[in-house]
């Protein structure tokens, strides 16, 4: 019977012992995953900006008025068989664009419509009471680019020129020089050549001025410098 006493005694014990051993309950859930944040590369607002190819030579901020998308060409290999004395050739680098300058499109470069535009186009103006008109945005009865030579040694090439045909004296062009000076070279009413603006402070009037003729050019001479004037750009047509 003590035998049966102990027995009990120690299952009653074990009982008691048992549930206080029972191991912890594992925290069996999975972490939760920290927050991934994709990032979302930025748009870009604007597109490239279209660019003038070097084959041409680009002048001004705008054609025919500052702020324009055309631009005015100069003298290149690209260029030079487009050049006229009576016209301007611009450059613009959409086709809806070219189309409103209302000129002849005589090429395309590098993506660039190449117009020719007549110099004598323009709105009506004040001009000289007899209907003559000024090229848009200008004081010029019209535009050209003119054959050019010498200024500060530069070789012949090509210049921007507008003239004023109703001058006080005289018709009179003034010529836009590679550095963005100005050079004004008058005329008598009559069309003839008369003279060139100088002065005493960049040396211009110790330099001999001299005018010839070929066909139905004046040949305008400052120093060495040279301009090629035609007729058609003074006394309009």
């Amino acid at each position: 019977m003590h035998t049966t006493l102990k027995i009990s005694l120690t299952t009653l014990a074990l009982a008691l012992v048992l549930p206080g051993c029972k191991p912890a309950a594992t925290d069996t859930a999975t972490p939760a995953e920290p927050a991934v944040e994709t990032a979302t590369p930025a748009t870009t607002a604007a597109a490239t900006p279209a660019t003038w190819p070097a084959s041409l030579n680009v002048m001004g901020d705008g054609f025919p008025n500052a702020g324009d998308p055309c631009r005015k060409l100069g003298e290149s290999e690209a260029t030079v068989n487009y050049l006229d004395d009576t016209a301007t050739l611009a450059g613009c680098l959409s086709a809806d664009d070219a189309a409103k300058l209302g000129g002849i499109v005589v090429a395309t470069v590098e993506g660039v419509t190449l117009v020719s535009v007549p110099s004598g186009g323009g709105t009506p103006g004040d001009g000289d009471g007899q209907g003559d008109s000024k090229v848009a945005g200008t004081k010029y009865h019209a535009t050209a680019m003119l054959k050019c030579a010498g200024y500060k040694g530069a070789a012949a090439g090509s210049c921007e020129a507008g003239v004023v045909r109703d001058g006080e004296g005289g018709p009179y062009v003034e010529v836009t020089l590679p550095d963005g000076r100005m050079r004004t070279i008058f005329f008598n009413k009559d069309g003839s050549f008369l003279s060139f603006s100088t002065a005493q402070a960049d040396g211009t009037a110790a330099m001999k001025v001299g005018s010839s003729r070929e066909g139905d050019t004046t040949i305008a001479t400052l120093g060495t410098e040279r301009y090629e004037i035609p007729d058609a750009l003074i006394q309009g047509g």
